[in-house]
């Protein structure tokens, strides 16, 4: 895809990443308002669990990806544990299309629902989620999963949303 507009893109690249993304999504966190793992933590998603991350890179360049997994105990649900997407890239649609790019990869075959936990305050991944559901017309519920007493002082309860069935 090339879009003309007023700072010129060039064509965005979706794609598993290799361990040498986890670099590439630890600095990009760094650069948001996610919360920033270790880098191992990125190191290990990109390499144990790359069937189900994405990674969007511009000239070679990362500038989206998504960490994810399959529940051990729900083998029908694949988890999205973070969506980052670079400051430059924001407003191309590319979380929508990173989400998309996973849940079309065939890891995600016999996936039924996708789930997310999401803060209170977190509007724009609410709306990214509620809007996987409209696109795909099918169902979003909204769950506490893990309330703010039980998480270190400083951070906010996240509720769980659960979207789906799919249909294949």
């Amino acid at each position: 895809m090339v879009n003309q507009t007023a700072s010129k893109h060039v064509e965005l690249i979706f794609q598993h990443p290799t361990k040498y993304d986890g670099k590439g999504m630890w600095e990009l966190v760094k650069r948001t308002n996610l919360d920033l793992n270790s880098a191992y933590k990125y190191l290990m998603m990109a390499k144990y669990f790359s069937d189900t991350c994405v990674v969007v890179k511009e000239d070679d360049e990362l500038v989206g990806f998504i960490t994810g997994f399959i529940e051990p105990d729900k083998p029908d649900t694949v988890f999205v544990w973070q969506v980052g997407v670079d400051a430059s890239q924001r407003g191309r649609g590319i979380a929508s299309r990173m989400l998309d790019a996973l849940l079309e990869s065939p890891s995600c075959e016999n996936v039924k629902y996708l789930e997310a936990t999401i803060t209170d305050d977190n509007k724009a991944s609410q709306k990214l989620f509620r809007g996987l559901a409209r696109k795909r017309d099918t169902s979003c519920e909204v769950f506490e999963t893990f309330p703010e007493e039980a998480f270190p002082e400083g951070h906010d309860a996240e509720f769980t949303y659960r979207i789906g069935p799919f249909s294949n």
